[in-house]
C-alpha cells in the first residue's frame, strides 16, 4: 500500500520538529532554551482545573453533543456578542478539540478543487498545508515589517478574484505579533463585503493585546454572515494541552461544521468543556497578569534583540512572539536558526518554516521566564558574534 496522493500536499509545524533537535540535545546533556513552542508557560489557573476534578467527579465522562454542550456555547456566544459588539446566538457556535478544526473543517466544507484562499505571509503554517491538502489554490499575501506586518491593501485588492472563495486574517498575529490597525481592518471589510468569499478571522490571540482593544471584522457591518470567528481557551488560559477551541459562524455553516464533528471526533471531551465553562464566566484576574508578564517579557527581549549585531526587532502588538530581522548576518534563517541551536543552546525558530515572506527573519517565543529570557540572549549575542568574527 501507498499512501494517498493528497498526503504529499499535507504539511506540518516546524515547532515540534525543533523540539525532537531540542529534546535529543538534552538528552546528550546539553543546555537548550526553549523559545520554540507557541504556548503559554504558565500553569492552568487554580479554578479551571479545580471545575474539571469536579465535572470529572460528577461524571462528566461520556460523550455529549458533536456541537458542543449547550450552557458553554451560551455563554460563548454572550462572550463573542459583548467583546466583538455583535449579536450571536449558540446555534452558531461550534465547539471542537482545539482551534485547528476551525481551520480545518469549514475549509473542507467550503473549498473545491481551484478556488482561491488568501492567507497571511508569513503565517500559521497550517492556513497553507490545509489549502493545499483540499486542492485549493494558496495565494500569499506577504505582511509587511514597515506596516506592523500588516498586509499592503493594495495588493489585496490586486489579488482579490472571483476565484477568491476565502481569505484568512490573523490578529494579534502569529508568527510576527502583529496587529492589523483599525482602519485597515475597516478597509479590508469595504473590499470584500460585496464577494462571494467568507472570511476565515484567527482571533485565538485577541485577549493577549498589549495597547488598545482587540477588533473583529464581524463586527462591521455586513460581515457577520461572512466571518469565521476562530477562538479558544489554549492561549488565553494557558490550556494548550486541554484541546478546547471554538468557532462562530453563521449558522449554515455551523451546522455543517457539526457534521464533520461527527464523522471524526464524535465530541469534544465533556469535562474539558466544563473546565472551559469556569474559564471563560470566572474570574479574569489571572489573564491580565499573564499578559502583563508578557508585557515585561516583550520588552526585554526586544530591547535584548535589537542589541545583537545584525538583528532588527519591531515590537510586537500581541501575541507571544519576537520576529527578529536577520538580513544583517548575511546567511539564511534556517542555517542561522540551525547555529543557534547546536553551537549555543537556544531553540528558536526560522521565518522561513512560516512560509516564503518570513525568509530573513526568526521566531523566538517568550513564553519563558525573564532569567531564561536573558540568558537566551546572552548566548544568541555571543553566538552571532563569534559567527561574524568567522
Amino acid at each position: 500500500m501507498q499512501l494517498a496522493q493528497r498526503m504529499q500536499r499535507l504539511g506540518t509545524e516546524t515547532a515540534f520538529d525543533v523540539l525532537v533537535k531540542a529534546r535529543k540535545l538534552e538528552a546528550q546533556g546539553r543546555s537548550v532554551i526553549h523559545l520554540e513552542l507557541g504556548e503559554p508557560d504558565f500553569a492552568t489557573p487554580a479554578n479551571i482545573i479545580t471545575a474539571a476534578k469536579r465535572a470529572l467527579d460528577e461524571g462528566w465522562t461520556h460523550y455529549g453533543p458533536s456541537q458542543g454542550q449547550p450552557d458553554l456555547r451560551e455563554v460563548i456566544a454572550e462572550e463573542v456578542s459583548r467583546t466583538r459588539g455583535v449579536r450571536v446566538g449558540p446555534e452558531q457556535v461550534c465547539v471542537v478539540p482545539g482551534g485547528k478544526p476551525i481551520i480545518f473543517f469549514p475549509m473542507l466544507a467550503l473549498l473545491e478543487e481551484g478556488d482561491e484562499v488568501l492567507y497571511p505571509n508569513p503565517g500559521f503554517p497550517i492556513y497553507e498545508s490545509m489549502i493545499r491538502y483540499l486542492g485549493a489554490t494558496p495565494v500569499p499575501l506577504p505582511l509587511v515589517e514597515s506596516r506592523g506586518f500588516s498586509f499592503d491593501l493594495e495588493m489585496l485588492a490586486d489579488r482579490l478574484s472571483p476565484r477568491t472563495k476565502m481569505l484568512i486574517l490573523n490578529s494579534p498575529h502569529n508568527p510576527t505579533g502583529g496587529v492589523i490597525p483599525e482602519p485597515d481592518l475597516r478597509r479590508i471589510a469595504e473590499l470584500v463585503r460585496d464577494r462571494d468569499l467568507i472570511v476565515l478571522s484567527d482571533e485565538i490571540y485577541s485577549r493577549i493585546l498589549y495597547d488598545g482593544r482587540h477588533y473583529s471584522i464581524a463586527s462591521y457591518d455586513g460581515m457577520l454572515e461572512k466571518t469565521i470567528i476562530l477562538d479558544g481557551c489554549s492561549k488565553t488560559y494557558a490550556m494548550t494541552g486541554w484541546r478546547v477551541g471554538y468557532g462562530v459562524m453563521p449558522e449554515w455553516l455551523a451546522q455543517a461544521v457539526t457534521r464533520l464533528m461527527v464523522n471524526s471526533n464524535s465530541c469534544t471531551a465533556s469535562f474539558t468543556q466544563r473546565a472551559a465553562l469556569e474559564a471563560i464566566r470566572g474570574p479574569q484576574e489571572s489573564v491580565t497578569r499573564m499578559v502583563e508578564e508578557f508585557r515585561r517579557r516583550r520588552d526585554v527581549i526586544v530591547e535584548g534583540l535589537n542589541r545583537i549585531p545584525g538583528f532588527r526587532c519591531a515590537m510586537p502588538g500581541g501575541a507571544f512572539y519576537a520576529f527578529p530581522n536577520i538580513t544583517g548576518i548575511g546567511i539564511s534563517s534556517q542555517e542561522l536558526a540551525d547555529h543557534l541551536l547546536f553551537n549555543a543552546g537556544v531553540a528558536g525558530l526560522s521565518g522561513a518554516s512560516f512560509g516564503t515572506f518570513g525568509e530573513g527573519y526568526l521566531r523566538f517565543s517568550y513564553a519563558a521566564s525573564l532569567e531564561n529570557i536573558n540568558e537566551a540572549l546572552r548566548r544568541v549575542e555571543q553566538a552571532v558574534r563569534e559567527l561574524v568574527r568567522a
